[in-house]
């Protein structure tokens, strides 16, 4: 079973999934991260592949090195992995639907009222 879609590098995907434990709080501030021989271990995945994964984080600052002990999660990387993904989300999700909304002529009244139905009916539901 592949793990990784075909679509983006294995790198961002791996980026990606530590920032999802940060912001899940599955690796809160301070905590070590694992290192990048267990990830490729874990994946099944070439070293180099996640050391650019978890090098990507670093030169964000959501992790830091300590010489000798490994990588931990930067101080306030919650904070900017929220950030960052609620603008990805306004890009990828809010535009698009805006965007729609305007060319059926749907107003923001309606549009607001038409996510509200939906918050509503899936009350409740879990999350796939």
């Amino acid at each position: 079973m592949n793990v990784f879609d075909d679509t983006r590098p294995i790198f961002v995907q791996i980026a990606e999934r530590i920032e999802g434990d940060i912001l899940d709080g599955v690796l809160p501030e301070e905590a070590q991260v694992p290192s990048t021989n267990e990830f490729a271990a874990f994946y099944r995945i070439n070293p180099a592949t996640a050391a650019k994964g978890v090098n990507l984080l670093v030169d964000e600052g959501l992790l830091y090195k300590r010489r000798g002990i490994g990588m931990f999660v930067a101080p306030g990387a919650r904070d900017v992995v929220l950030t960052k993904r609620r603008e990805q989300f306004y890009r990828e999700y809010v535009q698009p639907v805006a965007d729609e909304a305007r060319k059926l002529g749907i107003g923001t009244e309606e549009l607001t009222e038409l996510i509200h139905r939906s918050a509503v009916e899936h009350e409740g539901t879990p999350a796939p």
